[in-house]
């Protein structure tokens, strides 16, 4: 049986998926819970990889060895970076950034990774799938085709946040895509990131971050249940 896999990072980013499912059940894997079940007649298995980088590598190539996987799709929250982009819009990504992998002293840009490249490009078709949800969509909020810069840092310094923006021109960073991105690249497995915005580096962000998770899972959960159905 072929599985959309989707992964999130927190608890909370789990929850507002689980409530778009059906038929569920659940199984446990290297002491990872993975949920099974429907969304909109799609099978679809859902787990929680916990933050950062090595983890959410560690249980996407769990997903990927434990399940016959049609594609993976990462979503959660993110720190805002393009002025343009308000707290609740989505960015979708078309491609990822790893803005933290530095080999430069080797000759290479900054994100550039040995034997991988900068950037992970998510799947055309799911891209393209996702230009057409925003094209015809009439939400409360916008939604936004971009670049998602990674990194092991919740980004509250204002000089980092225009480090990366400067760097990288990214929409948005966060602390799990762009790693999924690279396990799904070199296992050939189609992706996608799906992201809202839940706050934009200012110092004290994480007061808003607190503030606004609710809503951020609320809005990319809508996304989702359009490109699924």
């Amino acid at each position: 049986m072929k599985y959309i896999g989707i992964i999130a990072a927190m608890t909370e980013e789990i929850a507002s998926i689980k409530k778009l499912m059906s038929d569920i059940s659940v199984k446990n894997i290297y002491e990872l819970e993975f949920t099974l079940g429907t969304i909109h007649s799609k099978n679809v298995v859902l787990v929680k990889c916990g933050v950062g980088k090595v983890n959410a590598a560690r249980t996407t190539q769990i997903l990927i060895d434990n399940f016959d996987l049609e594609y993976v799709i990462n979503v959660g929250t993110a720190g805002g970076l393009n002025e343009n982009i308000e707290i609740g819009d989505v960015v979708i990504a078309e491609k990822l950034v790893q803005h933290d992998f530095d080999i430069t002293a080797g000759g290479h840009e900054k994100g550039y990774i040995s034997h991988v490249g900068k950037y992970f490009n998510c799947d055309e078709n799911l891209v393209k799938r996702s230009k057409e949800i925003i094209d015809n969509m009439n939400e409360d909020f916008n939604a936004i085709i971009g670049l998602i810069a990674t990194g092991d840092i919740f980004v509250q310094d204002i000089s980092i946040k225009d480090r990366i923006k400067e760097e990288f021109n990214a929409d948005c960073t966060e602390m799990e895509g762009a790693a999924i991105a690279q396990v799904c690249t070199l296992d050939n497995i189609p992706f996608i990131v799906i992201r809202s915005i839940s706050d934009k580096p200012n110092g004290n962000n994480s007061v808003d971050f607190e503030k606004f998770l609710e809503l951020a899972c609320e809005r990319y959960s809508k996304f989702i249940d359009i490109f699924l159905n």
